[in-house]
């Protein structure tokens, strides 16, 4: 029988297949577009320790310095002694093993009893969570290890950050003892299934469907999109499918030839006459009556676009967990004898960039003219959080949000390449209509997660001043892109570009 991790179980949930591979050829993972989550769960689960850490006299089991055995033996130990908050406590039963988060001891009934508590960096809990949980108490209970209470602790972001270096608070405690314990035999059959399918000689065949990216995106996708055969004309290009991606995967079909017309909408049958023809749909006439309804005589148009950063653990004075934090835009003004400028701000000292940015917005953005932006919502939310949060510039920031238009829809209603493989996300829409723009030129970052990751980057306290500096090279090129993509944009659909 194999030792199996609790993740190798929770693997085998979402898929056996998943599992397998996990175990026989882990070589085909693709953890890239998972590292910024895991960076984030390291964070709250250190931060965590320091919190439930409450009279200093806590052991962590460091599974880093420890070899397994070790770790098994020394936490047997402090479960048994019961005079210490115990972290990452390493325990195994029935062919399976985890780390407990957190372990308090609890001696108000006489016997020594242990309040388990799994820590998330969630904002709720989720019911993969759930199964999570009942895994870890079944484990816990079948190594016997007396459980008085199982808890998920998941981030609450009602909790407002003062700035004083305490978060206690930071975290919301959901009881799951009855839930969890009244699940050992589901368990139970969860580990005799992943067993089995571990045991197996050859990798289950399993079909690629919704299953892949829920709850998380699947590191082993490419793979096994490998081994099915490939659409010439796949209908992943169909836009906002919704519950017919599934009942198209129900029947096989993988074809946008063989989608039934009956089951689509107007804009999903325009994206497979064209796909299939391989033609361009532009209703210029159309985009250009709709943006001609913002012009003001004689004053610019204006292009705006924020990053923001929205960091499980709040870091400045005032600010949630999870709140967007503008740290960064780039404007494109382009006046009404064409001439075409650019301003920007970004600020990586580490210190709140919200009121300086709030202050550089005002004095860029003019008093009149249209400011666009590609999904206008977003940058409307930002600007509206900056006016509560200064009510002295208030009135400013809010007229600023009255002339903010979106560029999105212009593009959605009137546009649309096989290219863009059934996206208006502007990455998608700009090489068809711009193709001497690309974002894969940009050094360092080429997308707003990247962006994201940069400025936690920057800002770290141990980043050398000379990887702030590419850093702060690698943002401006990134935003300044957006913009200029937008100015190109709207040039297009106005008739002043080719």
């Amino acid at each position: 029988m194999r030792s199996l991790s609790k993740s190798k179980i929770m693997a085998y949930r979402q898929c056996p297949k998943r599992l397998w591979l996990e175990v026989h050829k882990p070589e085909l993972r693709d953890d890239s577009a998972s590292e910024h989550v895991f960076t984030i769960g390291n964070q709250v689960g250190e931060l965590a320790q320091e919190i439930y850490n409450t009279d200093g006299s806590g052991k962590l089991i460091d599974i880093n310095a420890l070899d397994w055995p070790e770790a098994f033996a020394r936490s047997e130990a402090l479960l048994k002694d019961g005079n210490s908050i115990v972290f990452e406590a390493a325990m195994q039963a029935d062919g399976a093993l985890a780390l407990a988060d957190v372990m308090i001891p609890n001696n108000d009934s006489g016997k020594l009893r242990w309040d388990m508590i799994e820590v998330k960096s969630a904002a709720s809990v989720k019911d993969y969570h759930r199964d999570d949980v009942a895994v870890q108490c079944y484990i816990a209970t079948a190594a016997g290890v007396n459980l008085s209470s199982v808890s998920l602790a998941h981030i609450d972001n009602t909790f407002v950050y003062q700035g004083d270096g305490n978060y206690r608070g930071l975290f919301f405690e959901a009881d799951l003892t009855t839930e969890a314990m009244s699940r050992h035999d589901e368990v139970k059959q969860w580990l005799d299934g992943a067993q089995q399918t571990a045991a197996r000689e050859t990798e289950p065949d399993i079909r690629t469907g919704p299953h892949c990216s829920s709850p998380f995106n699947c590191p082993f996708i490419a793979h096994c999109q490998g081994q099915e055969p490939q659409a010439e004309f796949p209908t992943s290009c169909l836009p906002r499918l919704g519950a017919k991606k599934d009942q198209l995967a129900a029947e096989g079909i993988i074809e946008l030839t063989d989608v039934p017309d009956g089951m689509l909408n107007a804009q999903q049958a325009m994206v497979k006459q064209h796909t299939l023809a391989g033609t361009t749909y532009f209703d210029a006439e159309g985009a250009t009556r709709e943006l001609s309804k913002y012009t003001v005589a004689g004053a610019p148009h204006y292009f705006l676009d924020f990053e923001t950063s929205n960091s499980a653990v709040p870091i400045w004075k005032g600010t949630r967990p999870y709140q967007q934090i503008p740290f960064q835009f780039s404007l494109h003004t382009l006046q009404p004898d064409e001439t075409l400028n650019q301003e920007t701000f970004l600020d990586l000292s580490g210190d709140d960039p919200r009121r300086p940015l709030a202050e550089a917005l005002v004095r860029t953005c003019g008093t009149a003219g249209p400011i666009f932006a590609y999904y206008a919502p977003f940058e409307k939310r930002v600007i509206r959080e900056l006016a509560q949060q200064f009510p002295d510039l208030s009135n400013a920031l809010e007229s600023i949000i009255d002339r903010i238009e979106d560029l999105l829809p212009v593009a959605r209603n009137h546009y649309y390449h096989p290219s863009q493989h059934g996206s208006w996300s502007i990455k998608a829409v700009l090489p068809a209509i711009c193709p001497d723009l690309t974002y894969s030129d940009l050094d360092g970052v080429q997308d707003g997660n990247m962006a994201v990751q940069a400025y936690q980057e920057a800002i770290n306290r141990d980043t050398t001043a000379e990887r702030k500096s590419e850093i702060h090279q690698q943002l401006d090129q990134y935003c300044a892109l957006d913009t200029l993509a937008m100015v190109r944009l709207w040039e297009f659909f106005m008739g002043a570009s080719a």
